[in-house]
């Protein structure tokens, strides 16, 4: 059995001695942490005490869950398959719905640790009476909740963007707090070695042209501005080409140079669609980068996954498969180019980048891309916060690619759509509605950026221009 981290060691007394008194556990440690071997521990210790016949977990994706039950595997020494004569099941939370009901009467004959990762994924709160929240939620409250002799639930971003309450979650009164029977967060990580220290580097510049028919010639300070005046939407920047060829360069200029010193080093692009993945691997080809592509529609993505986690390959690109609990140590790269802007996305993609293997460099960093659109930008402004003495987040300004008028050309972008099982493409402008389809653009737009820095924000971090 591996040797437990500091933290790990606190985290299994804690759980151990809370379950004197209760039967539920909350830990909040940041991702990346090594939050599975921690649990299977607890597990593997109650087996010893004669305090539990079976373990379940529960996970939010088939490739966690798969990871999930191959650490519950080498820390407990049995199988953990859910088959006769295994140590317990590792399940997704997707799968309680059609999961045989002798699974569920498990937890009312024999003394079962239930395992709920990511709980935040899971929302719910009430009575036995009255119960509200998403299904997940509901049917931890009905079939979990007074029914496991205990339960472990994990996060490393323990909160949900619509504000409602985490199921079997304990919140502090009249504030609304909520309570963590244990945390660890991200600054003493970094400080134990645990983690890498990130560093994030935002896309934006000073002058943005816009181009068009109806209005002339627009000129916008910031991506910030652009978005806010209408005129572009942040997917849109996505799609640009000038913007992926400039966020791919930068990630493979430091990835090579992370590669000098650990070899097996590999990136990660989180990708906006399917459409938009490929092309992606196809502007990657052409900076002489290969690549692999795991999306939904992807056969047999997980194993793409898992060939990609023990190969040598450079690049993964990913469509919402790589966002939370899948573990790869060796990514210390990302180049976020998803739709998603929220903080809980954006942290769990950071902390894909940031899980240290054993034996590397102490001062290499996680390395994460993004645009510095104002979401995003604040998001990295609070990571910044909760690393005081690092340097953690710097610019870099998109270098132009002009044609011979000194402007860069239309480009066209490809969308998937919620609305079609098709991709489609338009100019900028171009939108797509639900009953009209594609309605084209009402301005002939070009836009163009120019090669200067981002005055508006860089002021909050100066210096730190890369």
């Amino acid at each position: 059995m591996r040797q437990l981290r500091i933290w790990q060691s606190e985290c299994i007394a804690q759980a151990l001695s809370s379950f004197e008194s209760q039967s539920h556990f909350l830990c909040h440690a940041t991702p990346a942490a090594g939050k599975t071997v921690m649990v299977a521990s607890v597990a593997k210790t109650l087996f010893e005490r004669d305090k539990i016949d079976f373990v379940i977990c529960f996970s939010p994706s088939r490739a966690v869950a798969q990871s999930v039950a191959t650490t519950f595997s080498q820390v407990l020494g049995k199988s953990f398959n859910g088959k006769i004569g295994a140590a317990g099941g590792s399940y997704t939370y997707q799968s309680m719905s059609t999961l045989p009901k002798e699974l569920w009467q498990v937890l009312s004959d024999h003394r079962v640790l239930v395992v709920l990762d990511e709980i935040h994924h899971c929302s719910g709160s009430g009575s036995d009476d009255f119960i509200i929240g998403n299904s997940w939620g509901k049917t931890i409250l009905d079939r979990i909740q007074g029914n496991a002799s205990y339960s472990i639930a994990l996060s490393g971003t323990p909160w949900r963007t619509d504000d409602t309450p985490i199921a079997l979650a304990r919140y502090t009164q009249p504030d609304g707090e909520l309570h963590c029977d244990y945390e660890y967060g991200l600054r003493r990580a970094v400080s134990d070695g645990v983690c890498r220290e990130p560093k994030i580097v935002l896309t934006d510049n000073r002058e943005i042209h816009l181009s068009s028919s109806e209005h002339g010639l627009q000129t916008y300070s910031s991506i910030r501005d652009t978005i806010e005046h209408g005129h572009i939407s942040y997917p849109d920047f996505l799609f640009r080409d000038e913007v992926i060829d400039h966020t791919l360069s930068e990630g493979s200029k430091k990835l090579s140079e992370i590669r000098q010193h650990i070899p097996n080093a590999g990136g990660l692009v989180v990708a906006a669609t399917v459409a938009h993945a490929e092309h992606i691997a196809t502007r990657l080809a052409e900076l002489g980068e290969s690549s692999v592509v795991a999306s939904c529609r992807t056969p047999d993505a997980h194993q793409t996954i898992n060939y990609f986690r023990a190969s040598t390959n450079r690049w993964i690109i990913s469509v919402g498969m790589i966002s939370e609990g899948t573990d790869i140590p060796r990514l210390q790269v990302c180049c976020h180019l998803s739709r998603i802007r929220t903080e809980l996305h954006f942290r769990q993609v950071l902390g894909r980048i940031l899980r240290r293997q054993a034996d590397e460099p102490s001062d290499i960093g996680g390395w994460l891309y993004v645009l510095a659109e104002q979401n995003l930008t604040e998001f990295a402004r609070r990571i910044g916060e909760d690393l005081p003495e690092q340097t953690v987040v710097s610019f870099s300004p998109i270098t132009p690619k002009q044609n011979s008028d000194g402007l860069i050309g239309r480009t066209a972008l490809a969308r998937d759509t919620d609305t079609a099982e098709r991709d489609i493409e338009f100019d900028v402008g171009g939108t797509w509605d639900a009953e009209k389809g594609l309605v084209p653009p009402s301005e002939s737009a070009e836009l163009t950026i120019s090669n200067h820095y981002w005055n508006e924000i860089l002021s909050l971090f100066e210096g730190q221009v890369v």
